[in-house]
């Protein structure tokens, strides 16, 4: 039965890690073609703004599905230092996507402010 359950999590995390890898290229190519456009034709700084908005949405998808590959892993390892190393790795993509998904929330926060008129305190 562990056998198999240690198959499957294998698995699992191999199809997760390329779900993540897929947001990733798919981001970033498209904020490379919208921020190539943008940088060719005229735009608004808004413009720009979006752009890294949706970008960071990308990576912050990416990293909450690196997240999930990392809890699994971990359910299956049984080396101290693969499981250490796993905890670093998980910490570090916690941070990130914490920070980034903050970033965002600030960033739509004043610019939901701009479209209604009032400040934030």
């Amino acid at each position: 039965m562990r056998e198999w359950l240690v198959l499957a999590s294998e698995n699992a995390i191999v199809l997760i890690d390329a779900l993540a890898l897929i947001v990733i290229v798919a981001g970033s190519v498209e904020a490379f073609a919208k921020a190539l456009y943008v940088a060719v034709f005229p735009s608004s700084a808004m413009q720009s703004r979006d752009i890294w908005l949706r970008f960071g949405r990308w990576l912050v998808a990416a990293l909450t599905f690196q997240l999930a590959a990392d809890v699994i892993e971990t359910a299956i390892t049984t080396d101290w230092d693969a499981i250490g190393r796993l905890g670093a790795i998980a910490v570090i993509r916690t941070f990130l996507n914490y920070f980034l998904e903050k970033d965002l929330r600030e960033v739509y926060g004043e610019r939901q402010d701009r479209e209604t008129g009032s400040e934030r305190t």
